[in-house]
């Protein structure tokens, strides 16, 4: 079993005092890799290979592989996610990134994808089907929410949307049809929170499914299986891979979940490159110390916002004055590196605050070695329309900020000096 992380520093959770994944099932090491009780050895030697005297590992740029002969052809073609048949199934470094991940969300299997959105994309379209039904959160990130609100229409899914805090709307949505709850937390870009415990009750009572998406949190900060989640995804382009320089995805789950989502995903034909595979695996092997920086580094500025002339309201679950700070501190370790901070005035008064940032680069995405803020009503403009930036609760004046590895004093004043009046 993966304990979260070994640094008493970072906040704990209440029901977790010993940073330990309670109630997660215990992961093998995918290549004989021992002492890797904590998250911080596992990222070093989770996938130690000891075939291999390679200290860095390998890069399979191969698209196919030969067999020896027709039955060994044929056993390749057979068998989910092999490893060497052909990359769109399965490729060795692929597959030493997956394990890597479910072991550190203590997950038995897990399958990397071209993108969080291609993670997500086929793990919904292999678990529903025309007539069934899913329950979302009004809030998630916009790619997703078109998958959801679009895109399952077309092929008979319906879905229902309702406030994520809310644990009741969640079971007053359920019908009998009702085959997966979709949920993400904390959630883009507002950092409301979804109770996971809770929720996973909830549906584990009706034989439904659960999927989280754990991207903001990270498994170090947040592990949704230890709370009963069925499924976790992550956009790996962002804390995990940690430089801003690859896109991909993962899912981890139960090995018959998985199977179910590869044979979706081979033919949604979502494949990871070896290369941004190859990158992610050596960009996870700083996760936790990044991680641990990122967490100080964040809660050090959303408190000092709080402060600051120019900021109408801070939403980090790291802060007291953040309505579910009490179930942040229940179910994550660490708050992560986002927060959304609201600055006084309107839409005009936002473009300027953001045109005056100098260590904070305007760009999308997040999780990266370097700082990005991006005006929230600006970007979801160009994917969704008026109303649905408004019952997202993305308020015109509202900044998303992902905090990187600059120091905290440099960062909270090229905030300050963008915040001041001309």
């Amino acid at each position: 079993m993966i304990s979260r992380h070994s640094d008493e520093s970072l906040p704990m959770s209440s029901a977790d005092p010993a940073g330990q994944a309670s109630g997660a099932p215990g992961v093998t090491p995918p290549h004989g890799a021992s002492g890797a009780d904590h998250a911080e050895t596992w990222l070093q030697h989770g996938d130690d290979d000891p075939t291999d005297s390679a200290i860095a590992p390998p890069l399979h740029l191969s698209a196919t592989f030969r067999a020896a002969d027709a039955a060994d052809f044929a056993a390749m073609a057979s068998q989910s996610r092999h490893p060497r048949y052909y990359t769109r199934y399965g490729n060795p470094t692929l597959a030493r990134t997956a394990a890597l991940i479910a072991g550190l969300e203590n997950a038995p299997a897990g399958l990397m994808t071209a993108s969080g959105m291609a993670a997500i994309s086929a793990s919904v379209m292999a678990l529903v089907s025309a007539g069934d039904h899913v329950v979302a959160q009004t809030n998630h990130y916009m790619g997703t929410t078109r998958l959801l609100g679009d895109l399952l229409a077309r092929f008979g899914v319906t879905v229902s949307f309702v406030d994520q805090t809310d644990t009741a709307a969640f079971a007053g949505a359920l019908r009998p049809e009702t085959r997966l709850i979709l949920v993400e937390t904390p959630v883009n870009p507002t950092l409301a929170l979804t109770d996971l415990a809770a929720l996973a009750a909830l549906a584990r009572e009706r034989g439904i499914l659960t999927l989280a998406d754990n991207t903001f949190a990270t498994p170090l900060n947040q592990q949704p299986r230890a709370h009963g989640i069925d499924l976790v995804v992550h956009s790996a382009t962002k804390y995990l891979g940690g430089h801003h320089d690859l896109t991909a995805g993962v899912v981890v789950g139960d090995e018959p979940l998985i199977e179910r989502i590869w044979d979706a995903a081979i033919v949604l034909g979502g494949t990871l490159s070896p290369q941004d595979a190859w990158l992610l695996l050596r960009g996870m092997r700083t996760l936790a110390v990044r991680v641990e920086r990122i967490n100080a580094t964040a809660l050090r500025v959303a408190q000092a916002l709080e402060s600051l002339p120019g900021v109408a309201a801070v939403h980090y679950p790291g802060l007291t004055s953040h309505p579910q700070h009490a179930l942040a501190r229940g179910q994550m370790r660490g708050f992560g590196g986002v927060m959304a901070v609201q600055v006084v005035g309107g839409y005009r008064e936002t473009e300027r605050v953001m045109k005056r940032l100098r260590l904070f680069a305007q760009a999308v995405s997040l999780g990266g070695v370097g700082s990005l803020a991006v005006h929230a009503a600006a970007m979801w403009a160009g994917t969704l329309d008026d109303a649905a930036i408004a019952a997202a609760g993305i308020a015109p004046n509202l900044i998303r900020l992902s905090v990187g590895l600059e120091h905290p004093e440099d960062l909270i004043a090229d905030l300050s000096q963008a915040l001041a009046p001309d």
